[in-house]
């Protein structure tokens, strides 16, 4: 399977559809390619939802759309028992689906919900199933879920709790597109309507990518250098970093290191190699971190981010020699 090709026309079908956003682009294609949730937080109206519909159209998968709303209840995402009647007039409990079962599933302003309802998702992110009346019910495969925030009206919201955001591989970031962007966007969106985006892959072929993101090498060093980078943001570590010490309450733990590494190999296959080499893990740090610290109140009180403290991390973490990083084949 020639992954870059295969990936590089799915990049060119999306962009049929969605106009700038590159990065944003890669970084959700990593997150399927590694088998991740993401996380998405932008401003309204910058094409979360267009994207999200656009990728389950170019890969042939179903897509699902939950609005989250504070009313709100966990049986209308995972599906309930309902009492039907048979042709012969017996009656019985059949489970019927929510929207979860759906190979992309897009969970719309995720912080409306109670955290009731927030956790409803938990076993369906981890295990790819659902427990009903004691029944469990799997989902089909590939499954992905991308929930969006919006960060400006935070009244009436519920934060993610530090359980389920550890569940997201990745927490994008959607920025407001500079001058050039926004002409084309416009230009696109209020002419003649261009052509639609075609498939360009398929389950089959998506399940076929992450078998192989997961046999890309990684050199121990490297692996060594994502234990620390993940021990540094952890404030009561004899590692841990002077900003994390400071301004973390809470680090990153285990699935931060998992998410750098399948994050890392899936950039590396991305760009034709099968090995990790630093740069991977540079790209990968952002998106897998920055939603996995929590700031202590003199970290808020100041207005330092996330993404100030692994940026500070990365500069002051010693780098691994790429050639350390590779694999004798």
């Amino acid at each position: 399977m020639d992954v870059l090709h295969e990936t590089q026309e799915l990049r060119q079908q999306i962009g049929r559809a969605v106009v700038g956003q590159d990065d944003v682009v890669e970084e959700i294609l990593v997150c399927l390619m590694a088998g991740g949730h993401a996380l998405l937080e932008g401003a309204p109206g910058l094409g979360k939802t267009l994207l999200v519909r656009t990728l389950a159209q170019c890969v042939q998968l179903t897509f699902s759309r939950i609005q989250f709303t504070p009313d709100l209840m966990p049986a209308d995402i995972t599906g309930t028992n309902v009492l039907v009647e048979s042709e012969g007039g017996a009656r019985e409990f059949r489970f019927q689906r929510g929207p979860i079962f759906g190979h992309i599933v897009l969970a719309d302003e995720i912080n409306r919900a109670t955290p009731k309802t927030q956790s409803a998702l938990l076993e369906a992110m981890q295990e790819s199933a659902v427990t009903a009346a004691g029944e469990r019910h799997a989902i089909d495969e590939p499954f992905m879920v991308l929930a969006t925030m919006n960060p400006i009206e935070m009244e009436g919201t519920y934060p993610l709790p530090e359980a389920q955001l550890d569940r997201f591989l990745f927490k994008v970031l959607i920025e407001e597109p500079d001058e050039e962007t926004l002409v084309k966007i416009v230009t696109a969106t209020t002419g003649e309507a261009g052509p639609a985006p075609e498939a360009s892959l398929d389950a089959a072929a998506i399940l076929e990518m992450r078998a192989l993101v997961r046999e890309v090498e990684i050199a121990e060093p490297l692996v060594r250098h994502i234990a620390r980078l993940v021990r540094a943001t952890q404030p009561d570590s004899e590692d841990a970093a002077p900003y994390a010490k400071r301004y973390v309450r809470y680090g990153a733990g285990v699935r931060a290191a998992q998410a750098l590494v399948l994050a890392g190999k899936a950039w590396a296959l991305l760009a034709g190699r099968s090995h990790v080499a630093f740069a991977d893990l540079r790209r990968a740090a952002l998106p897998s971190l920055r939603h996995r610290l929590v700031l202590n109140f003199e970290g808020e009180a100041e207005g330092i981010s996330a993404d100030r403290i692994i940026a500070d991390l990365l500069e002051h973490l010693p780098e691994v020699p790429d050639a350390v990083t590779r694999v004798t084949e």
